[in-house]
C-alpha cells in the first residue's frame, strides 16, 4: 500500500516538473529541478517509514567535485544517496530512461548522462561526456561500481568504468557504505519494509597518478574502504 501511494506521489511530482522545467530552461537555471528531485526522495523516505543515519560528512569538501561510489543491494540505494549527499549529483543511466516524457527531459537538462551499452563504444562516450562535465562545470557524479544490485547482499566485483570517469575528470572518489537497504528491500521485492538505513562516507581517495595501467590498485583501495563499513 505504501509503495503504491509513493508511486502516485512520484507521478504527481513528474507532472509538476513539466512547467518548472520550462521556466528553468527559459531562465537557464538548474538548481530548482535538482531541489525538487532531492525533495521527492525525502518524501519517499517518510512515506516508506525509513530512518537514515549518516556518518562521515565532515570527511569531504561539500563544494568540491567528487565521484561517489557506494555498494549496491537495493532499489532504495539510489534515492537514499541523492537525498543524503550534501550537494547536487548527476548520474549515468541507461538511455531508455531518457525516453520517459518530462522526467527524461529534466534529467538531460540538469546534466545526467545517458549510456547505450548496445552501441559500440557507448560506455566510453558517456564517460567522456561526464568527465567533461566534472572538469568544465564542477559536477559530481554518483556511480555504483558493482554495476548491478547484489542478490545476496555481499559486495560484488567492481567494474572499471566509474574509475576511468574519476581519473578523466580529475575528481577524487568518495567510497560509501550503505547498510540496511538489503533487509528492507532486496532485489526482486516490490515495496519496502519500515526500518533504519545507515550511510557512511569514507575519506576521499585521490586519483592523481592513476591511469589505465594501474587502475586495479585504485579499484582495490576503494573497494577495501567500502568493505570496511559492512
Amino acid at each position: 500500500m505504501r509503495a503504491s501511494f509513493l508511486l502516485l506521489i512520484y507521478s504527481l511530482v513528474v507532472i509538476l516538473v513539466g512547467p518548472v522545467l520550462l521556466v528553468c530552461w527559459v531562465l537557464g537555471v538548474r538548481k530548482p529541478l535538482m531541489a525538487i528531485g532531492r525533495g521527492a526522495m525525502r518524501v519517499g523516505r517518510r512515506v516508506l517509514g525509513i530512518d537514515v543515519e549518516v556518518g562521515g560528512l565532515e570527511r569531504f569538501d561539500r563544494k568540491a567535485s567528487y565521484v561517489f561510489m557506494p555498494n549496491h543491494v537495493s532499489l532504495l540505494d539510489g534515492p537514499m544517496m541523492v537525498m543524503v549527499i550534501p550537494q547536487s549529483v548527476r548520474v549515468i543511466v541507461k538511455k531508455n530512461v531518457f525516453g520517459i516524457p518530462i522526467l527524461g527531459w529534466a534529467m538531460r537538462y540538469v546534466g545526467c548522462v545517458p549510456v547505450d551499452r548496445r552501441a559500440g563504444g557507448g560506455g566510453i562516450k558517456s564517460i567522456e561526456k561526464a568527465a567533461r562535465s566534472i572538469r568544465e562545470k564542477g559536477y559530481s557524479f554518483l556511480i555504483f561500481p558493482e554495476g548491478t544490485r547484489s542478490l545476496d547482499g555481499r559486495l560484488q566485483r567492481f567494474r572499471r568504468g566509474g574509475f576511468f570517469l574519476a581519473i578523466a575528470g580529475g575528481a577524487p572518489i568518495v567510497p560509501v557504505t550503505i547498510g540496511g537497504t538489503f533487509e528492507l528491500m532486496p532485489k526482486g521485492q516490490f515495496g519496502a519494509k519500515r526500518g533504519t538505513v545507515s550511510v557512511v562516507f569514507h575519506p576521499p581517495v585521490p586519483v592523481d597518478g592513476y591511469s589505465e595501467g594501474n587502475v586495479a590498485e585504485l579499484i582495490e583501495r576503494v573497494r577495501a574502504a567500502v568493505s570496511s563499513g559492512l
